[in-house]
């Protein structure tokens, strides 16, 4: 496959999309605090009592309150518009990742650590959902695979760029450092992209005489691929913290960082490459095929041995990330009516952060008690837990579902009923 023809469906997406360079790549600043943040508090923590179990535990509670609150700030966004709630939690969000750090480093009370790390985390809205709303607004079903998978793309650019970023700033200069650069950049990709209103999907508000809009959750393959993508994410999250232990047991504690980028690198060639093949089947059997992939691909990791066989199992790996990731975000977008879309994204990646949260908590117990290598098991354990997941929904998963935006309304499948849903604001062609 020569460049060509890999890089020409994506230079199509943004020849179509007016102003779609500005808001993809604010939307790429303002992830990039995803991995830092995580990371950075791991080693913040453990450069100042030593312990990864509690290093782990303030990551984690960093990442549970962000879940938690981000599927929130979507329901508000998709009522009241990214431009007008983006400038509110972007500001408390630098505000208190600034207090965690001078909390941390000035010896304050170990509980104000995790409430600031719990309130930094709150304030962060699932960006990657909302820019891959204003993708699915303005672009035809046909051509949404192609930039969800660029998205997905930029994601992992993210945590290419991120790790080995904030393990040079914590290391050779000052664990402080990586944390705040991560919060600086995140707040102002946020702010910028507040900003650019006319690539905003249309706004919902709730109408005051109508139906109660229910949420977003209720839908089956969101509920489904949200329980998977809590194994998923507890890879991510133990990762993290396993190969930062790795790495400083081995005596090259800035090797962490090299090791996650290459293991994202992986996961950023197989995303260039799945958004321009056409697989064949149904969505439900790309994703299901994908999570299995995913899962044997990730027990590779217990014959790591040593940095050099941390690099290559790690970009194999990776290889696994990107599809599965884009399988299931074109699933979910698939079968939720566009009223609801920025919230049912945000609930999946929801998942993918409690998943984080856990991952963080028990690899750095596991770290603590058994060491580096043998903690490998919890993030290999939890990706063979996201294939048997995806396998275990897979009778529901297959049901066919009405696309939303192809008519007046549309059938979403509700655990346990059918609901008829309205679709407001369909644009021109037809596609919401």
């Amino acid at each position: 496959m020569s460049p060509r023809t890999v890089f020409s469906p994506y230079v199509q997406i943004f020849s179509a999309v007016p102003g779609a360079r500005a808001f993809s790549f604010a939307g790429w600043l303002a992830r990039l605090p995803m991995p830092i943040l995580g990371l950075g508090a791991v080693l913040l923590v453990a450069g100042e009592t030593g312990s990864y179990g509690l290093a782990g535990a303030v990551a984690g509670t960093l990442a549970l309150v962000g879940s938690l609150l981000s599927p929130q700030w979507a329901r508000a966004m998709d009522r009241r518009g990214q431009g007008v709630v983006l400038p509110l939690v972007f500001t408390g969000y630098l505000v208190f990742g600034i207090a965690f750090v001078v909390a941390v480093v000035l010896g304050a009370p170990t509980w104000a650590w995790f409430v600031l790390a719990g309130l930094t985390g709150g304030c962060g809205p699932n960006i990657g959902a909302l820019v891959r709303a204003r993708w699915a607004h303005a672009l035809d079903s046909e051509r949404r695979q192609t930039a969800f998978a660029f998205e997905s793309v930029v994601d992992e650019v993210v945590f290419v760029v991120g790790p080995p970023l904030v393990t040079f700033l914590a290391t050779l200069i000052n664990p402080p450092v990586g944390f705040l650069t991560g919060v600086v950049i995140g707040f102002a990709g946020g702010m910028w992209l507040s900003r650019l209103r006319t690539t905003e999907p249309p706004v919902h508000p709730v109408e005051v005489d109508g139906p109660r809009r229910r949420s977003a959750l209720r839908n089956a393959t969101v509920l489904l691929l949200g329980l998977a993508y809590l194994a998923v994410g507890a890879v991510f999250g133990a990762m993290d913290v396993v190969v930062v232990a790795y790495a400083e047991e081995e005596g090259a504690p800035a090797m962490a960082g090299v090791a996650l980028a290459v293991y994202a690198a992986g996961s950023l060639v197989a995303g260039l490459v799945y958004g321009v093949v056409r697989l064949p089947g149904s969505l439900a059997a790309r994703y299901l095929g994908c999570a299995v992939f995913f899962a044997v691909a990730a027990q590779l990791l217990f014959a790591v041995d040593s940095l050099v066989s941390l690099v290559a199992v790690g970009f194999l790996a990776g290889l696994a990330i990107a599809p599965v990731l884009v399988s299931g975000m074109s699933l979910v977008e698939s079968r939720v009516p566009r009223s609801a879309l920025t919230e049912a994204l945000t609930w999946v990646v929801t998942g993918l952060t409690l998943g984080v949260t856990a991952g963080s908590a028990l690899s750095g117990a596991a770290v603590d008690a058994w060491g580096a290598e043998t903690a490998f098991a919890v993030p290999a354990l939890s990706a063979a837990l996201a294939g048997l997941l995806a396998l275990a929904g897979a009778p529901l998963l297959r049901r066919p579902a009405p696309v939303p935006g192809t008519g007046a309304e549309v059938s979403v499948t509700v655990v346990g009923e059918q609901v008829p849903q309205p679709l407001p604001g369909l644009h021109a062609g037809g596609e919401g």
